[in-house]
């Protein structure tokens, strides 16, 4: 089953639209216990005191609120946010979800939603279709999404289970179930392997105000302070992929900073470099060797990108699992998963004979291309 339901704006714009919708939440209240505790007693769980079923079911009741009916939908609802509708990566994360909800008999509901992480969560509209349990169960969070939107679901009593490489400012500790891939291990992984093959003049090419890239400079520079040497930048405050391999590489390039290797923090972003390198006159990995993270496009280009393969479709599998363990026992404690990566070595990388370096290399390269270039409003999230 597919649906798309474009969030359209940011802030209600009927703020009575919905105050008359009955929930668990006003049954929790009548019967003076807790959403959790209501969502066990509509599931039959059996771990629930007979004398907090009978107050449950009768608030249930005075409120008209039909338990069995709601129990017979068997479906969950993807959320793709604030990502392009075609992102290969996230395509592959719900084929793997919507295969494991097959597996058990379940229908997945597609949905995209786009909202600003400036927007505080009392004002997000959130469509109407994951509102309503006699039709959803429970949310798959796909694309990238940021605190207010997570802090919405959490009060409005929706389960949910989050990819966790995707979140926004994401510091305390999660409350809720959560799925990761091991990008930090990969990006940690490929950056020995650099230096295994000789390279010390390994610079990073991403933006990390963006979660994955944070992750994946995070692992890079564990492995460069580990053996001694300084990590190095080419940061670009950009959304396009492309646009910042592109223009990290250019400005590293202009810097005249010795540089072996660049690391690209994912594929479409290594393609970037590769278009950079080849318009400066220079071959790969003759002159500059290239790596990548994710595998989305690393076998397409030529030569064939060294990367950090990830594993979306068993990312959606284990999100899938989750949510439905969730379902049967919405009291369990949060739980988190963290799927490995696996280094992919192809052509793009070469051994360096060892040499002395005599230039003291510099800590960032900081280029920020003009306005025009990047023809994105400031408060929105990447849509590569």
């Amino acid at each position: 089953m597919w649906r798309s339901a474009r969030g359209q704006g940011e802030q209600m714009r009927n703020k009575t639209s919905g105050e008359g919708r009955i929930g668990l939440r006003e049954v929790a209240a009548i019967a003076g216990v807790s959403l959790a505790t209501v969502s066990r007693v509509m599931n039959g769980n059996n771990r629930v005191n007979s004398e907090i079923q009978e107050k449950v079911l009768e608030a249930a009741g005075k409120l008209n609120v039909d338990f069995a009916q709601r129990n017979k939908t068997k479906a969950l609802a993807f959320l793709f946010c604030n990502r392009n509708m075609l992102h290969t990566f996230h395509s592959r994360i719900l084929i793997g979800a919507e295969e494991s909800c097959a597996e058990h008999g379940w229908d997945m509901i597609f949905l995209s939603f786009s909202y600003s992480p400036q927007v505080p969560w009392k004002e997000l509209r959130l469509p109407n279709v994951i509102q309503r349990r006699d039709v959803v169960r429970a949310v798959i969070l796909a694309g990238t999404n940021s605190a207010n939107l997570i802090q919405l679901l959490e009060r409005k009593g929706i389960t949910f289970v989050a990819l966790g490489n995707n979140l926004i400012n994401q510091s305390e500790a999660l409350k809720h179930d959560v799925v990761y891939s091991d990008d930090i291990q990969g990006a940690y992984d490929v950056t020995r392997h650099l230096i295994t093959l000789g390279h010390k003049c390994i610079c990073f090419v991403g933006n990390t105000q963006l979660p994955w890239f944070f992750r994946c400079h995070a692992g890079y520079s564990k492995a460069m302070e580990e053996a001694g040497l300084k990590p190095r930048e080419s940061l670009i405050r950009s959304e396009d992929d492309g646009e910042i391999g592109y223009l990290g590489t250019k400005g590293l390039l202009a810097s005249r900073e010795p540089v072996t290797a660049i690391f690209a923090g994912n594929d479409p972003s290594a393609h970037g470099v590769y278009k950079a390198l080849r318009d400066s006159g220079l071959r790969i990995p003759e002159d500059i060797s290239v790596a990548g993270c994710n595998d989305t496009v690393g076998g397409w280009l030529y030569p064939g990108l060294t990367t950090i393969r990830e594993f979306p479709e068993q990312l959606g599998k284990n999100m899938a699992e989750l949510l439905l363990r969730r379902i049967a026992d919405p009291g369990g404690a949060p739980r988190s998963i963290t799927i490995p990566t696996e280094l992919i070595k192809r052509d793009s990388c070469r051994v360096l004979p060892s040499q002395p370096t005599t230039a003291e290399p510099i800590n960032h390269i900081a280029f920020e291309p003009p306005l025009s270039a990047l023809g994105r409003q400031n408060d929105k999230l990447p849509t590569p």
